[in-house]
């Protein structure tokens, strides 16, 4: 078996390795619908989003602390073979999606490889059940959370603008909707972000590295970097999905999406929660569309996503499982 050193170092490879690869999976999160209503070029708005990104992901570390401490009992429990297995198995899960453009969970994915890593490594009593019901019900709850806000933002926009030609709106909420952009992106990385780093932090308390459970400054920073650059790379195929398979917006419909989508990801931040951003804004998007008209939303889009969603879990704790047997022999 490898030491101790190197198999840390490969923990914070393989973390920021998930990060990129989140960073440029989830970038749709945030531009899919001012880059489908042409409110911007996707080259600018990749670039902004970026640096959103970065921004949003050194707002705090709570989030790092809920991914890191809830899940595993103690971090002695753990040690970096778990870590490694249960990043190769969330990474492994975000290529294959966005190969085929379907816009699946990272969080779902890093929490499946961890829980299937873990398990394999010293059974499920190493799990703390009270702090995986918790992120569960706020991974379920969330994009449910949005449909509503996203339904009810629409519906006040219809009835406050509603008297307006489509012309007029069009051309004031293409404004409009890149700023509540903005706020998705920085949202986004407040979120996201805060997921490597609390695996790189649990490794770090596992091997003896440091004393309590604070996410260090350092750490912070190549996890912001990792993916401000992963979002910089794209996502395309996944735009397309987010931005025009589910429904066709108007200025109007991705404003109301993206700041439906964005108070749900930072009320989840606030409390420490983490969430799945693409299940929030594909929430937020049905939601929309359904305030507008309910045969409006692409029904077996959505329902080929939710079959990704449901098995990302199982899928990622299952490769988790095997990829942390082969560790065993490294």
């Amino acid at each position: 078996m490898l030491d101790m050193p190197v198999m840390l170092l490969l923990v914070i490879i393989f973390a920021l390795v998930f990060d990129f690869i989140n960073g440029f999976h989830d970038t749709a999160n945030a531009i899919a619908t001012p880059v489908s209503t042409r409110a911007i070029s996707p080259k600018v708005a990749i670039l902004g989003s970026a640096f959103l990104n970065f921004c949003g992901a050194l707002l705090g570390t709570g989030v790092a602390k809920t991914i890191g401490g809830d899940i595993v009992k103690s971090a002695s429990m753990v040690n970096a073979n778990v870590l490694v297995a249960a990043l190769i198995a969330a990474i492994l899960w975000n290529l294959i999606t966005w190969w085929y453009g379907i816009p699946s969970s990272s969080s779902h994915a890093l929490i499946g490889g961890l829980v299937g890593a873990v398990a394999a490594a010293s059974g499920f009593g190493a799990l703390s059940l009270a702090g995986i019901e918790k992120i569960f019900l706020s991974l379920i709850a969330s994009p449910l959370i949005a449909l509503v806000s996203g339904y009810l933002i629409m519906l006040a926009l219809l009835w406050i603008f509603g008297r307006f030609a489509p012309s007029v709106l069009n051309r004031s909420f293409n404004k409009m909707q890149i700023l509540s952009a903005a706020v998705m992106a920085f949202s986004h990385g407040s979120n996201d972000a805060q997921k490597a780093m609390g695996i790189i932090t649990l490794a770090l308390l596992s091997g003896g590295f440091i004393e309590t459970f604070e996410v260090p400054t350092w750490v912070m920073f190549v996890c912001a970097s990792s993916m401000a650059l992963g979002t910089a790379a794209g996502g395309k195929k996944i735009i397309k999905t987010m931005g025009t398979n589910i429904f066709r917006m108007s200025p109007i419909n991705g404003f109301a999406a993206d700041l439906g989508a964005a108070m749900v990801i930072s009320l989840a931040t606030f409390f420490h929660l983490p969430v799945s951003t693409t299940h929030v804004i594909s929430g937020s998007i049905m939601g929309v569309g359904s305030a507008k008209r309910v045969t409006a939303v692409r029904w077996t889009v959505a329902q080929n996503m939710l079959m990704a969603w449901v098995l990302t879990i199982p899928l990622s704790a299952a490769v988790g499982v095997l990829i942390y047997k082969v560790t065993l022999y490294l």
